[in-house]
């Protein structure tokens, strides 16, 4: 079961675009999971992710972030 006790700050997530336009703010849960909101609008709702699901979606994060063989570099 996921925790939504958050204990730690929300912080800006080094994942954020480099635009003003896709901050994201995360923030740690009891559970070793992570907290996930739209730093412009913080009311609108969390995303809560247990520890599992969070090393799941940084793996995804990484492995779409990776240059791929014969594709040209990210910008």
């Amino acid at each position: 079961m996921r925790s939504r006790r958050v204990i730690t700050p929300f912080r800006k997530s080094s994942y954020s675009g480099p635009t003003q336009n896709e901050c994201v703010e995360v923030a740690r849960t009891a559970d070793g999971g992570r907290a996930v909101r739209d730093s412009k609008d913080p009311a609108r709702g969390t995303a809560y992710f247990g520890p599992h699901a969070w090393q799941a979606l940084l793996s995804h994060i990484r492995t779409a972030r990776a240059p791929r063989e014969g594709a040209p570099p990210h910008s």
